[in-house]
């Protein structure tokens, strides 16, 4: 059980960044096995094709409980369009090194983000307690 709505959200997006940070682990620990190609985890795409952010809300009842799958649902796909090596490799290390630190900030940012939620409910917990 989640604080709120919105701590589960952020969860959801908590345990996609853990699992792309595997992923980009995979990437670097594989950057000297020939024929490799590289990976990503990726929901963007996904919501994209599901055309979500183009529609429009008519109605205060409409999508008030837009179940987004993307972030539970995640897939695994070859990077496309990446200069091979000569053994047939793709591997970047210094963009997947840098898509690291970018995941791991995330990460960081969506764990504080969590224990402010988590605050701010227990918070309002203990307020109505007092009453």
């Amino acid at each position: 059980m989640h604080a709120s709505e919105v701590s589960g959200k952020l969860f959801e997006q908590l345990n996609f960044r853990g699992e792309r940070q595997k992923v980009i682990s995979s990437n670097i620990a594989n950057v000297n096995t020939p024929d490799y190609k590289t990976k990503d985890l990726v929901f963007d795409e996904e919501l994209k094709a599901q055309n979500i952010l183009k529609l429009k809300r008519t109605s205060s009842n409409h999508m008030h409980n837009l179940d987004y799958r993307g972030s539970s649902n995640p897939r695994l796909v070859q990077v496309p369009d990446l200069i091979e090596q000569n053994d047939g490799n793709n591997v970047n290390l210094d963009s997947q090194m840098s898509e690291q630190s970018k995941n791991k900030v995330i990460f960081d940012a969506i764990q504080s983000s969590i224990k402010k939620d988590s605050r701010l409910f227990r918070s309002v917990i203990d307020a109505s307690g007092k009453s």
